[in-house]
């Protein structure tokens, strides 16, 4: 057998060696979710700012989770964003029937200017007038995530106990379909492959990364960077910002949550894939060059391992089923995280495939003029 041969097929087992002991430790999901920090609440004036575009299936839970949060002053200030469901009156009858009907303020939001994607643009006019509170801490929210009790005072001392900029919540995500079992906990492990938390969290790397469904920030490190108007054009806006504020020389934290959720569901494998393909191939700054890359990297990492066991040659299958096995044994704790049954750790593989074609079908659309769909807006278009 070729020297070339066997060396190319060590090669995914020597990667997935390195992503066990030399990967942030990325892996090791308990001990980057916000219980595992062990912190007692803090109290604080926090102004959540929730862009929202029809969103009224799912805002009235997440403004009645903020309303119920525990141990923090809070006020929310919800920008419409041109709506045509009525998110507005679902947001203010949930403030309503809570008794807390004060501190909701809707703003009414207006049309993106041009280098505006339409969810920063939204969320700037609710910051404009979030800030005017005076507050702590600013709270970046989606309209669809339900926050658990308490959990954002924990954020609170999270961020005064180890002065920290910018902490974020990666909220667990919804998972009860067959598709969402195969490609859920899939898709959060690979953003924690890209961006470990440790490193994120460590103020001499440059690694950044931000879950944009529960970002809380001192708005003196916004105003470092000049504003949301930074990053004003970003498609992936939330690690933008992380990158931004740590660029600038701030502290920031990402974390997984324990029991805060996402309430919207993607159900099948076509809501997962457009999910990713709205933005994978900004990712890749839009090069040809890094899509070949990915394309060869995830044919390298996770395929040719299965591959491997398919040929007769006796050290090819053994190194395959070595690298399949760390990589099993990498994925098991994600998993375990999403209480899932351990034999799902097997088909990291064949999620991987999907994911690889959800960023080629990315590159097409935006090609064609008709990337970052969201809402009905195309927002990463070619110029």
């Amino acid at each position: 057998m070729p020297a070339y041969v066997i060396a190319v097929a060590a090669l995914p087992l020597l990667v997935w060696m390195c992503m066990l002991a030399a990967r942030g430790g990325f892996w090791n999901v308990r001990a980057q979710t916000l219980f595992a920090q062990q912190l007692e609440p803090r109290h604080a004036r926090i102004a959540a700012v929730i862009p929202a575009r029809d969103e009224a299936e799912y805002v009235a839970e997440a403004v009645a989770s903020l309303l119920r949060q525990a141990d923090v002053d809070l006020r929310i200030f919800l920008v419409d964003d041109q709506s045509s469901d009525g998110t507005a009156a679902a947001a203010v009858k949930s403030a309503e029937t809570a008794g807390r009907a004060s501190e909701l303020s809707v703003i009414t939001g207006s049309p993106p200017p041009p280098g505006w994607t339409g969810k920063l643009w939204a969320v700037k006019q609710g910051i404009d007038r979030a800030l005017e509170t005076s507050p702590e801490f600013l709270l970046l929210t989606d309209a669809d995530i339900a926050h658990a009790p308490g959990s954002i005072s924990r954020l609170v001392a999270l961020a005064e106990r180890d002065q920290r900029d910018l902490v974020s919540l990666m909220v667990r995500l919804q998972c009860d379909t067959f598709a969402e079992h195969l490609l859920i906990p899939a898709f959060v492990f690979l953003f924690l492959m890209l961006y470990p938390p440790r490193w994120i969290a460590h103020p001499h790397t440059r690694t950044a990364g931000a879950a944009g469904g529960c970002m809380l920030l001192r708005p003196g490190a916004l105003a470092a960077i000049g504003g949301v108007e930074r990053i004003r054009g970003e498609i992936i806006d939330d690690c933008a910002l992380a990158g931004a504020i740590k660029k600038s020389g701030g502290r920031v934290w990402l974390g997984l949550a324990d029991d805060s959720v996402s309430l919207r569901p993607y159900t099948t494998f076509c809501a997962i894939g457009n999910m990713i393909a709205r933005s994978a191939f900004s990712q890749l700054r839009h090069s040809a060059l890094q899509l070949i890359g990915t394309v060869v990297g995830l044919t390298l990492c996770f395929l040719l391992p299965v591959i491997l066991l398919l040929t007769r040659e006796p050290l090819l299958i053994a190194l395959g089923a070595a690298a399949w096995l760390l990589m099993t044994m990498c994925y098991l704790p994600m998993v375990r995280f999403y209480r899932r049954n351990p034999l799902w750790a097997l088909t990291l593989p064949a999620a991987a495939v999907f994911y690889m074609g959800a960023t080629v079908v990315s590159a097409v659309r935006f090609w064609r003029g008709r990337g970052g769909q969201w809402k009905g807006r195309a927002q990463d278009v070619t110029p």
